[in-house]
């Protein structure tokens, strides 16, 4: 597990990237003075061989954030984590910039309207076979991505998504899950408290 100011990052040293990534959202974190710096980089507190920059040089595929910096514009220490490449998985540039994007988004405007959420994130490797991967190092290419949100004012509810890692177009609608689909597929337990 890696601890940072913002999430908490459940690593995978074989696949090079998260199993999972969650953080609670605030209203307050949602806005803040911090802005992209575009700054990827290496994190130098797992142990190599792990995910570089020129692993995903030249790769056809994007860094995509788990924990997006979107989320993190109210302190300057955790809009830099948010660009370490232990917050990123390989993913489709229709994917990252389109209805990923927008579901961040959407996120964070269920923040303001609750108050916060509760948010955990990663990558679903679905294929039995072998894994396409990028670099020297190996990093592993998802086929798609889970994402689940929990909502405790009033009564607690809960609504989970799972994107496939293509630049085709998907409706928000046909991704929709329960929670419970979503942690029968990745055997994850969320939120194990309620």
């Amino acid at each position: 597990l890696l601890v940072r100011k913002a999430y908490v990052c459940s690593y995978n040293k074989e696949k090079r990237c998260p199993n999972w990534v969650a953080w609670h959202l605030t209203a307050e974190h949602v806005e803040g003075p911090y802005r992209w710096e575009r700054y990827f980089h290496e994190d130098e507190s797992v142990a190599a061989p792990r995910a570089t920059l020129d692993d995903y040089r030249g790769s056809g595929w994007t860094r995509g954030h788990l924990c997006p910096a979107g989320d993190n514009k109210w302190d300057r220490q955790a809009m830099y984590e948010s660009f370490s490449l232990t917050n990123v998985c390989p993913q489709d540039a229709k994917l990252n910039n389109g209805l990923w994007n927008s579901y961040e988004m959407d996120c964070r405007r269920w923040a303001k309207m609750f108050g916060d959420i509760y948010i955990v994130t990663g990558p679903l490797f679905m294929r039995s076979k072998q894994h396409e991967t990028i670099g020297n190092n190996s990093v592993a290419v998802p086929e798609a991505f889970f994402k689940v949100v929990l909502c405790r004012q009033g009564k607690a509810k809960g609504i989970g998504f799972i994107y496939r890692n293509e630049g085709v177009k998907q409706l928000m609608s046909e991704a929709v899950r329960s929670v419970d689909e979503i942690e029968r597929i990745t055997g994850i337990d969320f939120f194990p408290s309620l």
